[in-house]
């Protein structure tokens, strides 16, 4: 049990836009990677989390925000804790310890408030009646990448 009260459960995505989050990355910790290893791993794991995000706002029926920089840094802070936690753990919290936090799940993307209550504190998925709601359903990972300055900024 977490300190939320939640046990975490593992989390299924489709396949249907390429593959499932919960270890498509972690064979190699973060901490041993060359840097050219890290850039491939945050390459892979940026499209991943790029294509993931836009599934989920067609399933949810939820939007971008109006300023395409917030789903794009935030896109890359999931794909940064895919890299160095095995998952896609919030990046717009502070936690003691992340990889605790990983392993309960609470706060993996997406996280319990959002598949419960369509609740997103990073404002990555929103909903119509939300005032920063734009009208983009799909973000590019050119879009992210360009964004974000690059892969590895």
């Amino acid at each position: 049990m977490s300190t939320h009260g939640f046990t975490a459960q593992p989390i299924r995505t489709s396949t249907t836009w390429g593959g499932d989050l919960t270890n498509c990355f972690a064979s190699k910790k973060d901490a041993d990677m060359s840097d050219e290893e890290r850039e491939v791993a945050m390459e892979k794991a940026l499209k991943a989390m790029t294509a993931f995000s836009n599934k989920y706002v067609e399933n949810t029926n939820t939007k971008y925000c109006s300023d395409k920089s917030i789903p794009a840094v935030v896109i890359k802070g999931l794909a940064d804790h895919k890299v160095s936690l095995g998952t896609p753990l919030c990046p717009c919290r502070f936690y003691e310890d992340k990889e605790k936090e990983a392993k309960e799940g609470y706060w993996n993307c997406p996280c319990v408030p959002m598949r419960e209550r369509h609740e997103c504190h990073c404002m990555l998925f929103l909903t119509e009646d939300n005032d920063f709601a734009g009208d983009e359903t799909n973000i590019s990972f050119e879009e992210v990448k360009e964004i974000n300055g690059g892969i590895s900024e």
